[in-house]
């Protein structure tokens, strides 16, 4: 047994190598709190004894480039919670209150009302000041209340809506240009921090730290209001009159590459947008005129006369022969007039949109110079305008075309390109020859004015000679005055243009039968042009479709208005004839009425139905020999291309005059076959029957009675 000296050293080792032991493990998790938890820890400190309150930036306004505000923050509320400040037994009262006055559960508000692990929570956002008033009517006590929120207003409503998209209820850009600029426009919230007491109440004389928001940067856009509102009021008036699926337009300054109006109709208020429909507002809020390709049919004819001009393959007195179709090995490629244009002239060929005519344009050039200018033109490429998800089109790569295919992407087929290319490529083609670089954002400007971005025109590449781009003016002013683009025309004003009608395709990659798009492209003034406008006609359902009578009269219409707009003032000596009102007469007396001032009446129905629409409508000022359409309540869907698939339903002409008979044809582009040839009366029989699905130049043998009752 040791001796006590030697038990109690041992006893005090024991002891110190214990309080050693402790030591090291205070030490250790002194080091962890210092090292690992300080942070957390001194988080969670600040959080017992302050209040942190954000306080939201101001986000940047989108103007039009004449300083009308597009999109603009206001000032709204937002209801917020202090759970840790409710007292306990007002818990399910306070739940009940606001659930009640914000529309919200019961059972979600009650659950945010008893976490209180989270220091403050925002319960609804953008409310009005009328709802702020009720809450504090309400005495809800110190863990309720309210700050100030914003709100994103789009002041013109409608206007510009697939173009400036909308935010986040956060305020954040979702689609559109709010999207794509958001790092201009967001600005960065500031915070408000107060020193509370442990129920998170404010202290008497606490400090308060207020670290202020920055607010974010305007954007400046290139587009127009008031041509926005031309344009938007053109294609409404076209997706209704046509009763059409959907309608685009795009209006661009042909000498800067600034873009002043594009729309999608239908579309979408962007300060309500219908988020509860996401296929829905998908499909509203998609910038089609930027987004989607089609084949542009005889649009495009004007970059394959371009091309053809510039590089000598054709020259202003080449002429060709057309017999109503071509044959390129075994493929069979028809105009639309199945009966052939005959010996025709260049300016011919382009008036009457032959399509033999361009195929042989496309095949003189060769593959290699076609596609030369046909990428030189843009196509093939995004443009780089900055509209959100811009597509580059659809170019079958060179090595692959045959040519064939190289025949049809001369008249517009075989080939798919968007809106917004076709429209600058045009451009290129009457203001010199210059490919402009489209632009939409003009300007973004700081909270004090500096200056952050300033885009000018930008000259991209010369594509085509002046002296080409001068020919392609002359010969697009004679398509309005004497040819298929005559329903654009504008008395006092000197307007150029071209004719489309091209097919859709379905799902399976076939051509969709009686899906058609109509189009007229228009550039303005003729002689120095400013303003290039191209309209789309998605799906019309209502009579003879070609581009002409769908879509040029609703391009006339935005001309005008521009034209007037910029200051432009008309020229004398243009014969023109103000439109009278033919509606509720029948289609005969309306044709007697239009022809009684020099107007030409289009129709499909017979001339007993009576008439519900027109365009151009009453009162408008026209050339004359213009053409007004005529709409009946009776009128089928006979589709009509001129891009090479073409049929028409042959109307029924029995118990009509030779007369009535001849011009129910012919409006069709129908012919009249009477044999033998002096049958007078009314016709009592007809060969090909009515309803018959035929192509265009069709004859129809019809037989008269013998009772000559005059025609």
């Amino acid at each position: 047994m040791g001796t006590p000296g030697v038990l109690n050293k041992k006893r005090l080792f024991a002891a110190l190598l214990i309080m050693g032991f402790i030591y090291l493990l205070l030490i250790g998790r002194l080091a962890s709190i210092q090292l690992f938890q300080g942070e957390e820890l001194e988080r969670r400190a600040e959080a017992q004894q302050t209040k942190d309150t954000a306080l939201s930036a101001a986000r940047g306004m989108i103007l039009d480039a004449t300083g009308v505000v597009l999109a603009r923050n206001g000032t709204a509320y937002k209801v917020v919670l202090w759970p840790s400040s409710v007292n306990a037994g007002d818990r399910e009262r306070v739940a009940k209150e606001l659930s009640a006055l914000l529309g919200l559960d019961y059972a979600k508000v009650l659950e945010k009302v008893n976490d209180t692990k989270h220091q403050e929570i925002i319960l609804a956002r953008q409310v009005e000041r009328e709802t702020v008033d009720a809450i504090a009517a309400l005495k809800l006590g110190r863990g309720v209340g309210t700050a100030i929120d914003t709100k994103r207003y789009y002041t013109n409503g409608r206007l510009f809506s697939q173009l400036l998209g909308f935010t986040t209820v956060d305020g954040v850009g979702q689609a559109g240009l709010e999207q794509k600029l958001n790092e201009y426009l967001a600005g960065k919230d500031g915070e408000m921090v107060t020193e509370t007491d442990r129920k998170n109440n404010p202290l008497a004389y606490g400090v308060q730290e207020i670290i202020e928001p920055t607010d974010g940067y305007d954007a400046t856009l290139t587009a127009i209001a008031a041509a926005q509102g031309m344009l938007e009021k053109a294609c409404n008036e076209a997706l209704a009159v046509n009763k059409a699926i959907a309608v685009q337009g795009i209006i661009m300054n042909c000498k800067t590459g600034a873009i002043l109006a594009l729309t999608t109709q239908p579309d979408f208020d962007p300060n309500s947008p219908p988020r509860n429909d996401m296929d829905l507002l998908n499909s509203l809020m998609r910038n089609r005129v930027a987004t989607d390709a089609y084949e542009p049919g005889s649009t495009f004819k004007l970059v394959t006369l371009a091309a053809a001009l510039d590089s000598h393959t054709v020259t202003e007195g080449s002429g060709f022969y057309c017999p109503g179709h071509v044959y390129i090995g075994k493929d069979r490629i028809r105009c639309w007039r199945s009966a052939g244009h005959g010996s025709i002239s260049l300016t011919q060929a382009v008036e009457s949109s032959c399509n033999v005519a361009f195929v042989n344009m496309a095949r003189s050039m060769g593959a290699e110079t076609f596609y030369d200018y046909i990428y030189s033109f843009g196509f093939g490429s995004s443009t780089g305008s900055g509209i959100p998800g811009e597509s580059g089109g659809i170019v079958m790569n060179q090595k692959y075309v045959k040519e064939a295919t190289l025949g049809r992407i001369g008249f517009g087929q075989s080939i798919a390109v968007t809106p917004l290319q076709l429209c600058s490529a045009v451009c290129a083609e009457v203001n010199g020859g210059l490919l402009m670089q489209p632009y939409i954002v003009d300007l973004i400007t700081g909270p004090d004015g500096t200056v952050i971005v300033d885009n000018e025109p930008v000259v991209i590449r010369r594509v085509i000679g002046e002296e080409t781009s001068a020919l392609i003016r002359k010969i697009g002013e004679l398509v309005v005055k004497n040819g298929s683009g005559k329903n654009a025309a504008i008395p006092g004003y000197r307007v150029g243009g071209k004719t489309g009608t091209a097919q859709k395709y379905g799902e399976d990659g076939r051509i969709a039968q009686g899906k058609l798009i109509a189009s007229f492209i228009g550039f303005a003034p003729a002689d120095d042009p400013e303003f290039v406008c191209l309209i789309l006609v998605d799906e019309p359902q209502v009579g003879t479709i070609f581009g002409s009578t769908v879509a040029a009269p609703f391009v006339k219409q935005v001309l005008e208005e521009m034209l007037r707009y910029a200051g432009y003032l008309p020229a004398g000596g243009d014969e023109s004839v103000v439109v009278p009102d033919v509606t509720g007469m029948t289609i005969a007396q309306a044709k007697q009425a239009l022809k009684d001032v020099g107007i030409e009446a289009t129709f499909q129905s017979g001339e007993s139905e009576t008439v519900v629409a027109q365009v151009p409508s009453a009162g408008s000022v026209v050339m004359k020999g213009s053409d007004v359409l005529l709409y009946t309540e009776v009128m089928e869907l006979d589709l009509d291309t001129d891009d090479g698939y073409s049929k028409v339903k042959v109307p029924n002409v029995v118990g009509m005059t030779r007369l009535e008979a001849h011009d129910a044809l012919e409006a069709l582009g129908l012919e009249i076959l009477i044999d033998p040839p002096d049958q007078q009366g009314e016709a009592i029989r007809q060969s090909p029957e009515a309803g018959a699905e035929v192509e265009p130049g069709t004859e129809v043998l019809v037989e008269f009675s013998d009772a000559r009752i005059g025609s």
